[in-house]
């Protein structure tokens, strides 16, 4: 079974280079991440057509998060995360699929630092670590994919001091994700590429992709009884180069 976190950086914009991705890879799960629609514009029609079933929680030209699966509509168990009233941002969806929960996350970005942008990442960090939480105590299989927007390690990024005085880089917020792995979840891609130096996101800016100038911010985690299963995790990062792609590469693992 190949779960898959996709950050598409657009679903109307990069709906074809999501369709021939569901077409060649076949995954079963995917979560995808910054789809900047709305609840009515999401593409339902055309997932359905690939063979997919979907949930979504949309938000008009910003975050947005959804779970797609292979010939079954997933079972929505909660979108958003308590703690905070307020917030409104469409960042967190969980789901039950073929057995497993399954949570699309997209954590903000949180530049510029200091702010109140680093100051709700740091409370969002803190909200999901109670949900998460609360997960493990179900003692259930259970995965949190998305983009973190965190950079767990220096050999996470292609250059520590390109980086040094980003949000997605600062002590607080690898404390936040450290603190996450500390409950007991594996961070799939870290455990099966423990030397670093694989990346799941590169900038349009400044030939990134062309010079490899990327960083590793997308994230499997896996609760005790899936990490049990964990065959394969990597990075399908041929998608990056292809026309008009999303600035992330699907990330994926495999259970037996």
């Amino acid at each position: 079974m190949k779960i898959v976190t996709y950050n598409v950086n657009g679903i109307k914009a990069r709906l074809p280079r999501l369709l021939e991705y569901l077409a060649e890879a076949q995954p079963d799960v995917v979560c995808l991440q910054e789809l900047k629609s709305s609840d009515d514009t999401f593409p339902e029609a055309d997932i359905r057509a690939a063979g997919y079933g979907a949930i979504w929680h949309g938000q008009k030209g910003f975050n947005g998060v959804a779970v797609l699966a292979r010939g079954v509509d997933p079972v929505e168990r909660q979108r958003g995360l308590a703690g905070e009233v307020e917030d409104e941002h469409s960042r967190y969806l969980e789901c039950e699929v073929f057995g497993l929960i399954v949570a699309s996350i997209y954590l903000p970005n949180g530049n510029p630092v200091p702010g109140p942008k680093f100051d709700y990442k740091l409370r969002w960090i803190t909200r999901l670590q109670e949900r998460a939480r609360a997960l493990l105590a179900e003692e259930v299989p259970v995965i949190l994919a998305g983009d973190y927007n965190v950079i767990p390690n220096d050999d996470d990024t292609f250059s520590v001091r390109a980086m040094a005085s980003d949000a997605l880089m600062q002590p607080e917020s690898r404390h936040g994700y450290r603190a996450l792995l500390a409950q007991g979840w594996t961070d799939a891609l870290r455990t099966r590429h423990p030397k670093g130096n694989i990346w799941t996101f590169w900038d349009y800016q400044a030939g990134a992709w062309q010079r490899d100038a990327g960083f590793r911010i997308d994230h499997l985690l896996l609760s005790p009884a899936v990490a049990d299963r964990l065959a394969e995790a990597g990075v399908d990062k041929e998608y990056r180069g292809r026309e008009k792609a999303s600035d992330h590469a699907p990330t994926w693992v495999r259970l037996r």
